[in-house]
């Protein structure tokens, strides 16, 4: 069996994140997912840049949703 080890970086555009509230909801949304390592939500360029292994970007969109924003692939 072998292991994927080639690290991923996606990033999103999300609009209405305005606050730390935002960035923790988000965080702990996406953090979620398999194989995620990082997660940084940058408030004010709108942005969510996810780094981890084997990540699904539809997953991210979905879980971002499930945070209460709207996300799309950058």
């Amino acid at each position: 069996m072998s292991i994927n080890t080639d690290s991923t970086n996606l990033s999103f555009a999300v609009e209405g994140m305005s606050c730390d509230h935002c960035r923790v909801a988000i965080t702990s949304e996406v953090t979620q997912l398999s194989g995620v390592r990082s997660v940084d939500v940058d408030l004010d360029a709108k942005t969510v840049r996810v780094s981890g292994t084997d990540l699904d970007p539809a997953a991210v969109v979905d879980a971002i949703d499930e945070a209460g924003y709207d996300a799309v692939r950058a």
